[in-house]
């Protein structure tokens, strides 16, 4: 079977006040860098771990290798800090070993994602590298035994703390960003950036949320919610399609709080975005939680049949339990979530939802799991995140009376099987669909596409197709993808009004820098 993406998101953000400034002249506090220099060594003329710091070593010559773990939010904060370090002069590499520094931006919402990135410090402090931890975890728990002595530091900040370690200091800036005591989000949108994939830019249009999930960490990181102006995120969108890209990605920890705290809602950003949306490019939207969707169902149906947005909307349900999700504090009941995905159904023909179930919360019963099956029974989502729970620590969840973990596990198991008991493609063998190509699969056999509904098409490896919209012929179908074969007399759409950069290119330059 092609190694097809199994999910298509895990959508979690960071952003902008409405009272920020315009990009290029937006203030930051906290200017000053304290380090914390460490303990000379006895030993003469011997360099230690435990020497004092080195400014005799020239920052911006040195190779840096960048981890990021979980969601597209955290990717997009990734892609900015390696386009900062590379327009200073740092030289990104893929290969850890020959890197002097290891920048691991981390993710709290899982166990097994926080282990990989305590394992990951570990690795890199065995191997002698110099360490800069982003990202939530040290964000929500700075305190932590594992992370003391090792450099912090936020988006915007980077540059001065790779820096300060490379010399050999240890630098923390933790805290939130304010403006005349109103807080500001993550960092400016015109910052360089290195996209991972030179088609696809990740927008982030607000950091933090509303609602206090009780078993959620993310929270204690991100904050409150604080969007971006729309017009900054317009002009963010424009300039990533002079730099050739084909597709955004709208992410945050919940899209459709977005403006809340802005007087402004996500459908008026929206209809704005579509107005700069070339011919051939397409707009996916981020996750976005069933409270604050309700009230704009109208106007999102409308966007979502926009031939230049995909019909696709992930909305997190984690429970079909009302009992549950009031345990949970997700503000919602079933009948909400129901009558969110009913209504786009009944609107928008044919749309993709996806979802996301916590198996085995604290106080889940049988009769609790058998509403959740029935849920995925009726609805059998074609794409469905399934969690087993874990208990963050610092959460309420953490402290209510755990399901036993073998029953965890058998229901994550059933929720499992019944999930690839149904094949969501198989109706659409024979099918002509209009695509959009992006990347390269895993196994590295067949480019990866996306229909209009955000369904998954494996397509031969024409490198004349990457970045083109095509029309193929669906010949097969699996669980998690199709496969097209190009028409050979169709139209191909040429998304990008621009040359997209090279893979590693810093976006955000001058041309003159641009010019080979």
């Amino acid at each position: 079977m092609p190694a097809a993406c199994d999910s298509v998101l895990e959508d979690i953000e960071d952003i902008v006040s409405a009272e920020a400034v315009k990009p290029g002249s937006r203030q930051f506090v906290r200017r000053n860098v304290f380090p914390k220099v460490r303990k000379r060594s006895s030993k003469k003329n011997v360099q230690t771990d435990d020497d004092p710091p080195s400014d005799s070593i020239i920052p911006g010559t040195q190779k840096i290798w960048i981890r990021t773990w979980g969601c597209s939010h955290n990717n997009s904060d990734g892609e900015y800090m390696a386009g900062q370090l590379a327009a200073y002069g740092y030289k990104i590499t893929d290969n850890s070993a020959e890197a002097d520094l290891w920048l691991l931006n981390s993710c709290t919402v899982k166990n097994p994602a926080e282990d990989h990135f305590r394992n990951s410090i570990k690795k890199a402090q065995e191997g002698k590298k110099k360490v800069v931890l982003a990202g939530c975890v040290p964000q929500a728990q700075p305190r932590q035994d594992y992370l003391k002595g090792l450099s912090i530091i936020g988006i915007d900040r980077v540059i001065e703390v790779v820096e300060e370690t490379i010399k050999g200091h240890s630098v923390r800036l933790l805290g939130q960003k304010k403006d005349n005591g109103k807080r500001l989000g993550g960092a400016r949108l015109d910052l360089p950036k290195i996209r991972r994939n030179p088609l696809i830019e990740i927008i982030s249009i607000n950091t933090g949320c509303l609602n206090a999930c009780t078993y959620c960490k993310t929270k204690h990181a991100r904050g409150e919610l604080a969007s971006y102006p729309i017009e900054e995120l317009v002009d963010r969108a424009k300039q990533s399609f002079q730099e050739g890209v084909c597709e955004i990605w709208l992410t945050s920890e919940d899209t459709g709080a977005y403006g809340r705290d802005i007087g402004t809602d996500l459908p008026t950003l929206l209809w704005k975005l579509v107005e700069a949306i070339p011919e051939g490019a397409m707009l996916r939207v981020g996750m976005t939680n069933p409270p604050y969707i309700l009230e704009h169902l109208e106007e999102m149906a409308k966007i979502l049949n926009h031939p230049r947005v995909y019909a696709f909307l992930h909305i997190p349900v984690q429970s079909a339990s009302d009992s549950v999700l009031m345990d949970m504090k997700r503000e919602y009941c079933i009948a909400d979530f129901k009558q969110v995905v009913d209504f786009l159904k009944e609107k928008v023909p044919g749309i993709t939802i996806a979802t996301d179930i916590i198996c085995g919360f604290p106080g889940e019963t049988d009769e609790d799991f058998q509403e959740t099956m029935k849920l995925v029974e009726h609805y059998r989502f074609p794409s469905l995140f399934i969690n087993q729970f874990y208990p963050r620590p610092g959460t309420p969840a953490a402290k209510m009376h755990q399901v036993p973990a073998a029953v965890k596990k058998q229901r994550t198991k059933d929720l499992s099987q019944l999930f690839h008991s149904y094949n969501p493609y198989d109706h659409k063998v024979g099918e002509r669909q209009r695509v959009l190509v992006t990347e390269e699969s895993f196994d590295s056999n067949y480019y990866v596409a996306h229909n209009p509904f955000y369904e998954q098409v494996l397509v031969p490896k024409d490198p004349l197709l990457m970045g083109k919209m095509v029309e193929v012929n669906i010949y097969e179908a699996g669980k998690h993808f199709m496969k097209g074969q190009p028409v050979s007399d169709a139209r191909v759409y040429t998304a990008s009004i621009a040359r997209p950069l090279a893979k590693g290119e810093v976006s955000g330059l001058p041309e003159v820098s641009k010019r080979r």
